[in-house]
């Protein structure tokens, strides 16, 4: 059972922290990539909606356990190309059948999924063995002095942020669970520096 906060205020919190013009600057990087049938592992209020190719996507399904945000979508859902569909889930029990994706898109999510071994492993399951996997993610900086403030916030952070992590590793999360990094790129985004490291990129299945 949601509490108020994170019914009604923690979505809205989120809606305006991932919708800067930073961010969206990473999605346009990675979403166009996208290709044939996919699957997006938090979707949140759909920010990644705009930046799908139609010509490469040929149907969209995205997952998020809270409907909440997803109610926030501003998108003109009549103006996608290719089929959509919604499905309230986690990412760690995935209800869809083995090797049914092409592409699997995960962005700005990984921070936030409790159990990354078992999301990972669900992610492999259900897609297929040319698949790939793009990401976009904050995460761990490499400077120490940022990882020790990410380290000594991260407790309250979580605690408010409905569940975000400030200080995961993230290619070394993704290539501990049966992945391979093709493409990676590394830089902090304008902003608050222990929240703004960010890491994209694309990864396939060993």
């Amino acid at each position: 059972m949601k509490n108020p906060y994170e019914k009604y205020i923690l979505p809205k919190v989120v809606h305006w922290a991932c919708s800067g013009g930073p961010s969206s600057k990473q999605r346009q990087k990675v979403i166009p990539k996208a290709k044939g049938k996919v699957l997006e592992i938090g979707i949140g209020s759909g920010l990644n909606l705009p930046f799908y190719n139609p010509e490469k996507v040929s149907s969209l399904t995205a997952i998020d356990p809270s409907e909440e945000i997803w109610k926030l979508n501003q998108y003109h859902m009549e103006r996608l190309e290719f089929d959509f569909e919604f499905v309230k889930a986690y990412a760690e029990e995935l209800p869809f059948k083995e090797k049914k994706f092409d592409t699997v898109v995960i962005t700005y999510a990984l921070c936030t999924i409790k159990d990354t071994t078992k999301a990972l492993g669900e992610i492999r399951r259900v897609l297929k063995p040319e698949g790939k996997l793009l990401f976009s993610e904050h995460g761990l900086a490499p400077d120490k002095s940022i990882e020790f403030w990410q380290n000594t916030i991260n407790p309250v952070w979580k605690s408010v942020g409905g569940g975000c992590n400030l200080n995961k590793n993230i290619p070394q999360l993704i290539e501990n669970n049966g992945f391979k990094i093709k493409d990676l790129n590394t830089m902090y985004l304008p902003g608050w520096k222990p929240a703004s490291y960010n890491y994209w990129g694309e990864a396939v299945m060993i």
